[in-house]
């Protein structure tokens, strides 16, 4: 019997020929119960040793979800739900971006800061850990970008001050949903809706340029930029209301992943755990 929160037989029909065979020295726990495990607590938020018995050795959660990080599985299953999806022309290929802050809880600040991918710059000591310094406190900031549906294409986690508009590109740049029939995967949107935010006369070249159609308000001070020019200014971008009315796709998918408290508040001291956490989130809403 499936308990709440735990893959049902279709999602697990789907996930199992994706996932690795059995490691080195033997068996391994049976996969369906080890996922279950880090739903569990994706759901709850809980310490991971407080999972219940029913769902074997922590240990064992924690080192999948780790080596399963390491090797890519995770990517590899979210490839495979949306390629399927594209196959039967679900995907709205109008996507959606934008981006939320969580809030990081003080334990995730205690990552040891060794290796070349845990490097640390001269202006955070946190970023190679994508977090960083606010008024509440450590935060990391999940940029996300949607389908028309409001479904999950691609997350980027970046230190909580970082800007939006510079994630934009690699946002995009990240999308690639491979073709049953062979060639090369689709990679461009017909059309990108974000906010204020992302508004920038280098954006708008670099989109125009890319044969995409960009909806977004113009900022105030870029306004009276182009007003202050004069005739010089140019003509405003041009800005579909109606197109922009259905951003808020993004805005719902972002409630539906912080539903899971493990991802309304981080606690993963690695990046990499967190990133993979938001990637197996949106592989459950693409199975739902």
């Amino acid at each position: 019997m499936v308990g709440r929160g735990e893959l049902t037989d279709k999602a697990w029909t789907q996930i199992e020929p994706l996932l690795p065979a059995s490691g080195r020295g033997g068996q391994w726990r049976d996969h369906r119960q080890v996922i279950n495990a880090i739903l569990w607590k994706l759901r709850t938020g809980a310490p991971w040793r407080d999972l219940p018995e029913r769902y074997g050795p922590w240990k064992t959660a924690h080192e999948r979800l780790r080596k399963w990080t390491m090797d890519g599985t995770w990517e590899k299953i979210l490839d495979a739900a949306v390629v399927k999806d594209d196959a039967v022309g679900a995907i709205e290929w109008i996507v959606s971006v934008d981006s939320t802050v969580v809030r990081a809880h003080q334990h995730s600040a205690g990552a040891r800061k060794k290796g070349a991918a845990h490097r640390q710059s001269k202006r955070s000591p946190f970023d190679g850990e994508c977090l960083g310094r606010s008024r509440g406190g450590l935060s990391s900031k999940i940029h996300l970008a949607v389908d028309g549906r409001g479904m999950p294409m691609r997350v980027i986690l970046t230190a909580g001050q970082a800007g939006d508009n510079p994630q934009l590109v690699p946002l995009l740049d990240g999308i690639a949903v491979a073709r049953l029939g062979g060639g090369r995967p689709r990679s461009r949107p017909d059309a990108v809706v974000a906010d204020k935010a992302y508004s920038h006369p280098s954006t708008r070249v670099l989109l125009r340029g890319r044969g995409i159609r960009f909806t977004c308000p113009e900022r105030a001070d870029q306004k009276a930029g182009r007003a202050a020019k004069g005739s010089r200014g140019g003509r405003p971008p041009a800005f579909d209301r109606v197109e922009y009315a259905g951003r808020n796709v993004v805005e719902r998918c972002i409630n539906r992943l912080k539903h899971f408290r493990d991802l309304a508040t981080r606690y993963a001291k690695r990046a990499a755990y967190f990133r993979s956490e938001l990637i197996i989130a949106a592989i459950v809403l693409w199975l739902q």
